[in-house]
């Protein structure tokens, strides 16, 4: 793998694309710590050392944003308008014909809908950013702080409009950053900022751990982390290249005098077809009641309850509700990416099948069989890697944002394969032996 890596530096252009998705790297980490105007950034920080433990609400979203959400940072929103646009724009090319038909017309028409993705991914981000500027100004985005209420010390309508926009703008210029990187760096743009985000709080994660630890100074504590986390990327690994193949045999066919067809290949299911979309449709559904808690201040028993069971991770009703969350949306989102019918219907159109089923309608219902069979430990996979955080909170005393947490652990090692295997194919163009041997 090393020479690998040194032919990778070695070769022209593709040194160049590396040392520009490094710089465009470096550029969104920079902007991660600049903070927006109308923000008292001594109160933000002390608010941040008052609050280190307590960021459960909003630490799915911290953590999209690499810390920057908490700081209020010009990228404090970060990737995450984008991806809930991406998602948006995901489900609903399945209930309206005109994204579908779109979908269907190859590189003009994802174009299009890329294109529809930008302005809702700007029109999330104004919405977003105005809750944003509002929980601060009302205290709610740190409520355990002191002087939580003094964030934004000017509450004008000019210095709001400001703030919002601020925020806006840098969303729109870290969805030009990824674009960048997919256009000229080495593809998967938003991925890779993804991957920076997630990637920035391992450090610091990791050293609470170890200075929160009693055992050998947190030294013990620290390495049970490490190897734990080698483990679960072990298996992360593992359970991602997993795949069910199925067999696809094409007849052959006689055009003029030439023979086409009649050659084999497969239809790769992944074992976790949805990857990490269900644990953060799960996260953010389970934020929902919280949130309207917290902003309502409400003291009914309805709230109360909530306030007990569904805002602490370690609640037995918060795990179980989150566990059963995560394995609904795995079949959900299965079934809305994945499309038996216009699968078989591809295959009889170009004389393809699945030896021993019938074309048709028979090969769709094989398909769905097979689907619904491997989606099962896809699912209970994902969910049991997701409360990995729970257990570290109950038994190392961590914090929510825990390092090796199942959705950062899915991104990291997802964006890494997949970034591996794009230099590895640009390698391969040019005789070289990749990462993977």
């Amino acid at each position: 793998m090393l020479t690998a890596f040194a032919r990778a530096f070695k070769t022209p252009d593709l040194r160049k694309k590396l040392l520009f998705t490094l710089g465009i790297m470096v550029i969104f980490r920079l902007g991660a710590h600049v903070p927006i105007p109308g923000i008292n950034y001594q109160n933000v920080q002390l608010c941040m050392d008052q609050s280190k433990n307590a960021q459960g609400l909003f630490g799915l979203v911290n953590m999209f944003s690499g810390g920057a959400l908490l700081q209020i940072t010009i990228f404090a929103l970060g990737i995450m308008p984008y991806i809930t646009a991406s998602i948006i724009l995901q489900l609903l090319t399945v209930v309206i014909p005109r994204l579908e038909a779109l979908k269907k017309e190859g590189q003009s028409g994802q174009g299009k809908i890329t294109q529809y993705t930008r302005y809702l991914t700007v029109a999330l981000a104004v919405l977003q950013g105005a809750g944003l500027v509002t929980t601060a100004r009302t205290g709610a985005l740190f409520g355990n702080c002191t002087v939580g209420n003094q964030i934004v010390p000017n509450h004008s309508i000019f210095t709001t409009i400001t703030m919002v926009i601020t925020m806006t703008a840098g969303t729109a210029c870290v969805m030009w950053l990824g674009e960048l990187i997919t256009d000229r760096g080495i593809g998967n743009g938003m991925s890779i900022l993804m991957f920076t985000s997630i990637a920035a709080g391992f450090p610091s994660g990791l050293w609470g751990i170890k200075m929160q630890g009693k055992l050998l100074g947190g030294w013990l504590e620290f390495g049970l982390v490490i190897l734990c986390g080698l483990a679960m990327v072990a298996l992360v690994v593992f359970v991602e290249q997993a795949q069910r193949r199925i067999p696809v045999q094409y007849a052959k066919r006689m055009i003029g005098r030439r023979s086409y067809g009649g050659t084999s290949t497969y239809i790769p299911l992944k074992v976790n077809q949805a990857g990490v979309i269900p644990v953060i449709f799960a996260s953010s559904l389970l934020y929902i009641p919280a949130l309207i808690v917290q902003f309502t201040g409400s003291k009914a028993g309805w709230a109360v309850w909530i306030q007990q069971n569904l805002v602490k991770g370690d609640h037995p009703v918060y795990i179980v509700t989150y566990f059963l969350l995560i394995v609904f949306f795995a079949f959900f989102y299965v079934a809305i990416s994945f499309n038996p019918e216009e699968v078989a219907d591809n295959m009889k159109k170009y004389g393809g099948f699945i030896p021993g089923i019938r074309a048709g309608r028979p090969t769709a219902e094989y398909l769905s069989y097979v689907l619904n069979r491997i989606t099962w430990p896809g699912s209970l996979y994902l969910g049991l890697i997701a409360l990995v955080p729970t257990v570290a909170l109950v038994t190392l005393n961590a914090n929510q944002n825990f390092p090796f947490g199942g959705t950062s652990i899915l991104i990291i090692v997802g964006v890494g394969l997949e970034t591996v295997k794009q230099i590895e194919s640009q390698l391969q163009q040019r005789n070289y032996e990749g990462f993977l041997r």
